[in-house]
């Protein structure tokens, strides 16, 4: 077991290099057994859900090699079509998996993932769009069985924009006979990623990013060497941190456009932001305005990824903000903890009433969940004294060397072991 240790007031100035996004690797990690063909992914974050989706790889004959921030990929002697529960049982993103095994390998058992516990995340959406693919599906004994003689392209209409469901989808329909049509896809930048890795490898996917995607079925893939897009929500957080403890800095590798819901809600707190390219900088002088009202939706709203950390931030913020987390109902499993801290929130349901205070103190604080973990470390980076954040395997899900680069940014942040 290891905590953080936070010696909070800090102002953070200087420019962070954004890792390449956890939501767009892991699903570019369960297309790479797709070709029998070496695949090559750069710029490989060093997190455990990469670590895990990697694992999950190798159990299925795949030969990794890591070379620098590479991961190399052969996946030709690749023979089992099942997935232990114990590696689904630790990474959500196991699920990826299902469409990209029944379109190596015709069939599939997959127990039903796991992940962080933020509430119910059924997986209904990504088994009926498997089933109009053609794929017959068994549920019992906590497994998913899948089969497919031969999959045929469909109209798939999903009742809500799911992230995983569209990219499942996806990856059973590549390879599959005739076309796909995706309707009320979810429009991710990451989906737009895995569109582009795909093609890259010879695909013909269309329209990512919007709420029609069309796969054209093709006969095989070949190898690719790829680098994944950055992750918003990384760049997200650390934005979220120097806006709350003031400062000013530079975040490298993310558009503007790919988190223009969050940077929208920074400027009415009262930061200056610029954005050119790939580079986003932000300045603050630390003493924030609430914003009376935001809500999590799918892209291109409000990340329920970000809820959390802006939360973090509106309890030093001047006023009143009313939080409504639409997609997921524990989201708010930090409110306590963040309470300890002396911060006036109430929750009842899917919202938050949070009250602004002048500071927060530092205390020993456990992390829930990922995003609501990177929550506690932006208050204890904001909070008057000394902060310990334990159980950081939350966190290093999703964040490689976050305490290293909160250091080079002014934090006095380190880890310890407990």
């Amino acid at each position: 077991m290891e905590k953080f240790i936070i010696d909070g007031g800090e102002k953070l100035y200087g420019s962070v290099e954004i890792q390449s996004a956890k939501n767009a690797v892991l699903p570019l990690l369960a297309a790479s057994v797709l070709t029998d063909e070496q695949v090559i992914i750069r710029a490989i974050p060093r997190i455990s859900d990469v670590e895990n989706m990697l694992r999950i790889l190798c159990e299925l004959g795949c030969e990794i090699a890591r070379e620098g921030d590479a991961a190399i990929i052969d996946s030709k002697n690749a023979v089992s079509h099942e997935i232990p529960a114990v590696l689904t049982k630790e990474i959500r993103s196991s699920i990826f998996m299902l469409g990209s095994i029944l379109t190596r390998f015709h069939r599939a058992k997959i127990s039903y993932p796991g992940g962080c516990d933020i509430g119910l995340r059924p997986i209904d959406l990504h088994l009926s769009g498997l089933k109009k693919l053609g794929v017959e599906i068994v549920e019992e004994n906590g497994y998913i069985e899948c089969s497919a003689e031969k999959l045929s392209g469909a109209e798939v209409v999903l009742d809500f924009p799911s992230v995983g469901a569209t990219e499942n989808i996806i990856l059973a329909a590549v390879k599959a006979r005739g076309r796909t049509v995706i309707r009320n896809a979810a429009k991710e930048p990451e989906i737009v990623d895995l569109q582009n890795f795909l093609n890259a490898m010879g695909a013909k996917v269309y329209g990512a990013g919007s709420a029609n995607v069309v796969i054209d079925g093709v006969e095989r893939l070949h190898g690719v060497e790829y680098v994944p897009m950055g992750d918003r929500i990384e760049a997200g957080t650390f934005l979220i941190a120097a806006a709350a403890c003031g400062g000013e800095i530079e975040t490298q590798g993310v558009l503007e456009e790919n988190i223009a819901a969050l940077l929208h809600k920074l400027r009415e707190n009262g930061c200056k932001i610029y954005a050119k390219n790939d580079k986003i900088v932000l300045q603050s002088d630390g003493r924030l305005k609430s914003v009376p009202i935001f809500e999590t939706s799918p892209f291109p709203g409000f990340p329920t990824d970000m809820q959390a950390q802006y939360s973090a931030l509106s309890c030093v913020a001047r006023g009143t903000t009313l939080v409504i987390e639409n997609l997921f109902e524990t989201r708010f499993k930090y409110a306590g903890e963040l309470k300890r801290m002396g911060a006036d929130i109430l929750v009842h349901g899917k919202t938050a009433i949070i009250r602004g205070v002048e500071r927060l103190h530092g205390a020993s604080v456990t992390a829930c969940d990922l995003r609501g973990g990177a929550a506690l470390v932006v208050a204890g980076l904001v909070a008057d004294g000394q902060t310990a954040v334990l159980d950081l395997s939350h966190i290093d899900r999703g964040y490689g060397d976050f305490e290293s680069k909160l250091r080079l940014l002014g934090a006095k942040i380190r880890r310890v072991k407990i």
